[in-house]
């Protein structure tokens, strides 16, 4: 597995939630979290193979700021 880090702008966990649930309706097998506490609001996505690009796309597109951390 491998895991892809990502600094964000999300501030609320029901922001977390939406998140969450529109990548997972494209990828289902990704175990996805986020860490509000941390500096960074960090999302963390676990997966074979993660889409990063996607990802940050999914997250953008819903008006909020996501970079991969490399």
């Amino acid at each position: 597995m491998i895991v892809e880090i990502f600094k964000t702008n999300v501030e609320k966990e029901t922001e977390t939630n939406y998140i969450i649930a529109v990548i997972k309706r494209q990828f289902p097998s990704y175990k996805i979290n986020f860490d509000l506490e941390d500096r960074d609001k960090i999302l963390r996505v676990e997966a074979l193979e993660p889409q990063w690009n996607a990802i940050v796309d999914y997250v953008n597109n819903l008006g909020f700021s996501c970079v991969r951390l490399e």
